[in-house]
């Protein structure tokens, strides 16, 4: 038996309910990708037509924001159309994000809130995309699982 995706096995897959982990997942994805973006753009804005200390490093920073946020979001679309390669790049988000709001906690300034917020969205959305549940609804196998009919 081959392990390609018969039309049929997708069919029933669409057919079932997308589980509830798994959007909430896709959700928090989709969020820190927004707020990527629209910080990038924000720095991007301001490096262009504000007075930065360093204009080229401002112009740079806001460019690199913007382009980590694709990661974000196309996770975000691939976990919500269940695709299994959408639960890589959201992993990685989220274990990037960890030292972010380390830094931001260990800060004597209103980047506190900031530094919480990163933290419990990282941790929640690690959570729920480990979650047996969103695994087997990304048809995810673990080490040595065997599909059905496949021994």
């Amino acid at each position: 038996m081959t392990s390609e995706k018969t039309p049929a096995t997708e069919e029933e897959e669409a057919a079932a309910p997308r589980p509830r982990r798994l959007t909430y997942a896709a959700a928090l994805a989709g969020l820190e990708g927004a707020a990527l973006l629209a910080g990038g753009v924000w720095m991007l804005v301001e490096g262009l037509t504000g007075n930065p200390d360093d204009r080229q490093s401002a112009v740079t920073g806001g460019i690199t924001l913007v382009v980590l946020a694709l990661l974000p979001l196309l996770a975000a679309r691939g976990l919500l159309a269940r695709r299994s390669w959408s639960r890589g790049p959201a992993v990685i988000t989220q274990i990037m994000a960890l030292p972010v709001a380390y830094n931001l906690l260990r800060a004597d300034s209103v980047a506190i809130p900031a530094g919480i917020a990163i933290a419990v969205v990282a941790v929640v959305a690690l959570v729920l995309l480990i979650n047996p549940a969103t695994t087997q609804a990304l048809g995810i196998r673990g080490p040595g699982r065997a599909r059905d009919g496949e021994r």
